[in-house]
């Protein structure tokens, strides 16, 4: 049977999905210091009773070789959310660093991981380079594949970059993943309310309704509607700043005017500076509820602070927010609400445990009708083409 270990797993979304794709839990974990915070929650999960090595001063423990490796790597390097992401960047080297101890010493059958998509842009070339230059000293093959977390049945339209190391001369070409995504509203509802279960608290304990900006949707554009007639009327998640913008088309300057006669005057003079920006060519910042319908964007940032029950007039609970990424119902975010953001650096299984299948093909000796005799290859799984040899083809003339 194969196994696998992880290094960097973070909440632990990618290994997970491994697990539920071999069968079994990683035979160890091993991680950096200072990942150890976002570590604790997979860590805890498996009731530490899967091993949990720190690799300090470039010693890697004495821990046997696996088939697979996975890692997810820290994205603030390449992320678009980042002011100070380039490919020079310090978070890019974690990439680097862990190639190397793991194709260098554990030897794997696959190294593979998630990163930003930038990593397949002009910006993220050099990093790419440098992966492939690791790839070919250790005797591995390279290979990208892009994707959206939505072709792959979740709700979400996130872009993710998954990266593999292929020990050998060849490169396996994945099959085209498309499913029929669910409804984030379904997602949502489906979640058992149990009150003995610890995450069963609201990720924000504030009411949506009472929020300035959408109590002015509420009232003043939709005539006093309730939050959940509202969330049936629209067509596409949004959020009151939003929908004063784009769809009632009404310009800050008139809901100011509402935010003073009804008391917000620090809403009202923010409503007037963001007039003026926008009038001016400026971009703004624009906060509050998520309300969602048919699917959302990335699930990151703000997102599990603000995103609002389908039905009630309410914030998320935590283990709403952990079933957007689909981890276990069993699952406990270590430390509540204070660590939310960790939730967001997290690969959703359900697009992990693809990329897992298409691993546990490769070490099966499976996917032998699809590799390809090349070191580098570029799949983009939305727009089913690959790239190999400086060609750009479409997919299916390598699928048989």
């Amino acid at each position: 049977m194969a196994n696998y270990a992880s290094i960097v797993p973070l909440i632990g979304g990618e290994t997970i999905a491994m697990q539920n794709v071999f069968g079994t839990r990683p035979e160890y974990i091993l991680s950096y210091e200072g990942f150890e915070n976002n570590d604790k929650h997979l860590v805890e999960h498996y009731q530490r009773q899967v091993p949990y090595h720190i690799i300090r001063d470039d010693r890697i423990p004495a821990v046997p070789r696996v088939d697979v490796v996975n890692t997810v790597c820290p994205c603030a390097g390449l992320s678009s959310l980042s002011v100070t992401s380039n490919s020079d960047a310090a978070a890019n080297d974690w990439m680097r660093t862990s190639a190397r101890h793991v194709l260098g010493t554990l030897k794997p059958k696959v190294f593979w991981g998630e990163n930003a998509p930038r990593l397949a842009s002009k910006m993220g070339e050099p990093v790419v380079n440098d992966l492939r230059s690791i790839a070919e000293e250790y005797g591995y093959t390279f290979s990208i594949f892009k994707t959206k977390s939505i072709l792959h049945g979740l709700s979400q339209v996130r872009d993710r970059t998954f990266y593999f190391f292929w020990k050998g001369k060849k490169v396996p070409v994945f099959e085209y993943i498309k499913r029929e995504h669910e409804k984030i509203e379904d997602t949502i509802r489906s979640v058992k309310r149990d009150p003995s279960d610890p995450m069963n608290v609201p990720a924000n304990p504030g009411v949506p309704s009472e929020d300035p900006y959408y109590r002015y949707v509420l009232q003043e554009l939709e005539g006093g509607i309730s939050h959940s007639d509202f969330q049936n009327k629209i067509e596409k998640s949004t959020n009151p700043q939003h929908y004063i913008e784009d769809v009632a088309g009404i310009s800050y300057d008139k809901v100011a005017e509402w935010m003073t006669a009804h008391g917000y005057e620090k809403q009202a003079t923010r409503c007037t500076t963001m007039y003026e920006k926008l009038k001016a060519g400026g971009n703004i910042m624009r906060r509050g509820p998520e309300i969602p319908k048919n699917h959302i964007g990335a699930f990151v940032g703000h997102y599990p602070h603000f995103l609002t029950h389908p039905d009630e007039d309410r914030y998320l609970t935590i283990r709403e927010c952990l079933s957007i990424m689909k981890l276990p119902e069993d699952f406990i975010l270590q430390g509540g609400r204070k660590n939310l953001n960790h939730i967001c650096q997290n690969v959703p299984v359900t697009t992990a445990q693809d990329m897992a299948e298409e691993v546990l093909k490769f070490v099966e000796g499976r996917a032998d009708n699809q590799l390809l005799d090349t070191t580098y290859v570029v799949q983009d799984n939305k727009t089913e083409t690959l790239e190999w040899k400086k060609e750009s083809v479409h997919l299916d003339a390598f699928m048989v």
